[in-house]
């Protein structure tokens, strides 16, 4: 497994929740933000939401304010994801992200500049 390892996708109706899971290896990257892209079918991966490393500061995508938080542990080296109010719209495969970048924003990562986990597929019913 790699060092990211994300888990808790599935097949859910629309207004359903889930809660997705990172497992990140053991203290690769509590000193780093983290958070979650997601990739639709056809479509290009997007940012849905981040955390810094304290949890001081949340990041949302406005697709997803007030339906989605976000949260870790470090003492535990886990990334969540609680997805409420689920749409047909939030379907795609999920990943987990860490960025070790000194700076930048952390919507802007992309494959090649951060640690990506394989992903968890969620798919959404009407």
């Amino acid at each position: 497994q790699g060092p990211l390892v994300e888990s808790g996708g599935g097949l859910v109706q629309a207004g359903g929740s889930l809660r997705l899971s990172c497992a990140a290896s053991e203290g690769a990257f509590r000193r780093y933000a983290m958070g979650w892209f997601r990739q639709a079918p056809g479509k290009e991966r997007e940012f849905v939401a981040s955390i810094s490393w304290s949890s001081d500061f949340t990041y949302y995508a406005d697709s997803v304010k007030g339906r989605f938080a976000i949260s870790r542990d470090n003492a535990k080296d886990m990334l969540y994801l609680e997805i409420n109010n689920l749409k047909p719209d939030d379907t795609g495969l999920y990943f987990c992200v860490a960025d070790l970048r000194p700076s930048g924003s952390f919507a802007t990562l992309t494959p090649s500049s951060g640690y990506w986990g394989q992903g968890t597929q969620v798919t959404v019913s009407p």
